[in-house]
């Protein structure tokens, strides 16, 4: 797998331009002095100081050696101590950069302490430092590059572990009594290795940059050998009147460090989270699930008609969201429930045009408050996006900056939007706390997201979205991670502000239960499509889809028989991009025959406001979910 991924590197432009530059430095630097060696040491005193000529395309030194064959020479050991000096960095680093983690407390402290105080000097210095403890020459230069290198490396090595030993298996580790070095080797340098590789080649750039300042000062490389530093420093009195005598060796030193910062550019790409993963074509267009009767798009205040969300995979489009169609009318409350990876929050990210590159959002109709949201003015759906649509994330304390006070992030709102001043902006900020009922508004303003408990924070977001005059309040799992208690405390504060600001709202969740106590309508989603919709009040008692069945019957009440095992739906979601023919429920469900599993059934009307995707649906029993309850025992 991790050769794969270096594989990948070379099919970048970034990375095919490093890979061929680097095979050039590379092999110049094992070719050259074997090639080139004898012409690059002949004395020709006859040819002193020449300016660059067909015979001499660089000129000549004071020796009248050939600078041309010189500086080709010169290639293999401004790399070879450019890569020693590097290995030396990177060695010591990460045994400074880890000691933290196997040593006693109180020593790796000592050791942290003494890199963050190394970190404040700049690098070049404190190779200059160490070039004068260690002595000029090769080999003290050497050693003063890249212990002035290790502290940096150091730093990043101790973060990086310090993040990774937080983690669960390694807390699982130790407590199965696993030693530190142990856990240092297995645990923790593996997940920490690609970052490292990265920022090996990236300071091998460096180094070699900074040893060709150390020897044009007279401090690296003394003769008779000679690196491009010391080609630069022995000809640089001529660059006015032969310049490229004495720029040449700049060139060649900068061509040399940008191979080697490309390739840490191409490998961070790949191996990080900003490779570009290529497109395949245009995205498919889904076929209409469900279409929605013109006046009831006309009436609602969120009309969505044929939605698709696909990311281009390496394989092709990953569809999560397949021709949704839903339409909120004002002041109504709207579930969408579903299981993780149903495409519930990334339905929620599309409406509200949060979903960035390379996701691609297309409808057949998306419109809210009457203004179509794909084909207008990016700057006139900002504007309307930003006053009249509130989105409630699941964690507020990765939603708020946390750098930045509860008071002036509300008011920023007021600021861009409505145009008050900072003061007016804050006054309103404040009183939005106090209608989401923050004890002490005023002093929680001045406060810092982490300085609020987590249900505080939850209705600071609420607050948030109350800074303009939401028209629709999106909620994607506002309740997660919250007790009971404070859960329905906000449960109840999004009910006082829809009853407030007739808002409607469209709540995401999964529990099912919550959706049914605080909304009037509920669709079901499954692998990117809504399955069934209907009211809440005919939920328990007309719910026809083996799924939502399913659902309602694996929450447990207080009618629960404790003598049996809970139920549970079998198997798991299909992968997105291995979506089956058919059905998609069609693994998981009892009920499930060849038709299912050939041909996906469209949504269809059962009656009322009551729509199912399903070829056998559940028979309705207006006594209650007793079927969903047998069939969750039989399953059991």
């Amino acid at each position: 797998m991790m050769r794969s991924k270096w594989l990948r590197i070379a099919r970048t432009p970034v990375g095919a331009s490093a890979v061929v530059l680097l095979v050039v430095v590379l092999g110049l630097a094992a070719l050259a002095p074997i090639v080139w060696g004898g012409r690059a040491a002949a004395v020709d005193t006859a040819a002193i100081q020449q300016g660059p000529s067909a015979a001499h395309w660089l000129g000549t030194d004071a020796l009248g050696r050939d600078l041309f064959y010189r500086l080709l020479v010169a290639t293999r050991l401004s790399v070879i101590l450019a890569l020693l000096a590097t290995i030396i960095g990177v060695v010591t680093g990460t045994l400074l950069g880890t000691a933290p983690s196997v040593l006693p407390t109180r020593i790796g402290r000592l050791v942290t302490a003494a890199v963050d105080i190394a970190v404040a000097f700049p690098g070049l210095l404190l190779a200059l430092s160490f070039a004068v403890i260690f002595g000029t020459g090769t080999t003290g230069s050497v050693f003063a590059i890249g212990l002035a290198f290790a502290p940096q490396f150091a730093r990043l090595t101790y973060t990086l572990s310090a993040g990774v030993a937080g983690r669960d298996f390694v807390a699982a580790a130790r407590v199965v009594g696993v030693g530190r070095v142990r856990i240092l080797l297995r645990h923790i340098l593996p997940n920490i290795a690609e970052p490292l590789v990265v920022n090996t080649t990236l300071g091998a750039g460096s180094a070699l940059l900074v040893f060709a300042g150390l020897s044009f000062l007279g401090i690296g490389v003394q003769p008779p050998q000679y690196d491009w530093g010391r080609l630069l420093g022995e000809n640089l009195d001529r660059i006015y009147t032969e310049p490229i005598v004495a720029i040449a060796p700049g060139i060649a030193v900068v061509i040399a460090g940008l191979a080697f910062n490309l390739l840490g550019e191409a490998a961070a790409s790949v191996l990080g989270m900003r490779m570009p993963t290529p497109r395949r074509g245009a995205p498919p267009v889904a076929s209409a699930r469900e279409d929605i009767p013109d006046d009831a798009a006309a009436e609602a205040v969120l009309a969505v008609w044929n939605l698709q969300v696909a990311f281009p995979g390496r394989t092709g489009w990953v569809t999560p969201v397949r021709g949704v169609s839903f339409a909120i009318a004002p002041g109504e409350a709207v579930g969408l429930v579903g299981e993780s990876g149903s495409g519930k929050s990334m339905t929620a990210l599309a409406v509200a045009r949060l979903l960035a590159e390379p996701g691609v959002v297309t409808a057949d109709r998306l419109t809210f408050a009457g203004e179509d949201l794909l084909g207008a003015p990016e700057r006139r759906v900002r504007r309307l996006l930003g006053t009249s649509l509130a989105v409630v994330f699941q964690d507020p304390m990765t939603s708020f900056n946390p750098t930045q006070r509860i008071g002036r992030q509300l008011a920023e709102i007021a600021i861009e939007h409505q145009g008050l001043g900072r003061r007016a902006a804050l006054a309103r900020a404040v009183d939005r706390l106090r209608s989401v009922r923050i004890p002490a508004a005023q002093r929680r303003a001045h406060q810092y997201p982490h300085e609020l408990s987590g249900g505080m924070r939850q209705r600071a977001m609420i607050g948030l979205g109350l800074m303009g005059t939401p028209r629709l309040v999106i909620a994607d799992e506002p309740t997660t991670a919250l007790d009971v208690t404070v859960q329905r405390q906000v449960l109840r504060l999004l009910a006082r502000v829809r009853a407030d600001t007739t808002a409607a709202i469209l709540l995401i969740s999964h529990d099912i239960t919550v959706v049914e106590q605080t909304c009037e309508r509920v669709m079901v989603m499954y692998a990117g499509r809504v399955v069934e919709t209907l009211p809440t009040a005919d939920l328990r008692t007309k719910a026809a889809h083996p799924y939502t069945r399913a659902l309602l019957a694996a929450v447990p009440d207080m009618d629960t028989d404790l003598d049996r095992p809970l139920a549970v739906i079998p198997g798991r979601p299909p992968e997105l991009d291995q979506l089956p023919a058919g059905c998609a429920f069609a693994a998981r469900c009892e009920r499930a025959d060849d038709r299912c599993r050939a041909s996906d059934p469209a949504l269809i009307e059962l009656g009322g406001k009551h729509r199912i995707a399903c070829w056998h649906p559940v028979a309705q029993h207006p006594a209650g979910p007793d079927l969903a309850t047998d069939a969750a025992e039989e399953r059991v």
